[in-house]
């Protein structure tokens, strides 16, 4: 099978991702409580997390980075290039978005609809951990649109 019918299955397959965090267990409370992530292995200097059946990984690092960010114009937001998260489906993504707003979690970009009247439309915010890494959450109108070119 080619990569481009492989691309084409109903299949998906749990991503890896690997990030730096500067403090684990403020990792593990922000990622195992707050976002409800079970815990899988550990040491002293990693934790693995299930997010939605992905494995995420939180690598410890000694110095962070700048928190400074490239952004990228997107529907009239300034959105950090530098981030990652999912599509969920949207009942679970309103319960995750309450969820943070009775944490008192900051949002960088706050529950929305962008690209509204395309069929790109979707509910977005976007979170950062305490090490400063970004993610998305998003939920599509029309899940089948995810890939769709409407511009």
């Amino acid at each position: 099978m080619s990569t481009s019918e492989l691309q084409k299955t109903s299949a998906l397959y749990p991503f890896h991702l690997a990030f730096p965090v500067n403090n684990l267990e403020e990792s593990r409370h922000f990622y195992g409580t707050i976002l409800a992530c079970p815990e899988g292995r550990s040491s002293a200097e990693w934790i693995d997390f299930n997010l939605y059946g992905h494995q995420i990984v939180a690598h410890l690092v000694n110095e962070s980075k700048s928190q400074d960010q490239d952004c990228s114009l997107v529907d009239g937001q300034q959105v950090p290039v530098r981030h990652f998260g999912l599509v969920l489906p949207y009942q679970e993504w309103l319960e995750l978005a309450e969820r943070l707003q009775k944490a008192n979690m900051k949002f960088l970009i706050k529950p929305c609809v962008r690209f509204q009247g395309t069929p790109g439309a979707q509910s977005t915010f976007f979170i950062q951990d305490p090490s400063g890494n970004t993610l998305e959450f998003k939920s599509m109108s029309d899940p089948q649109a995810l890939f769709t070119r409407f511009n």
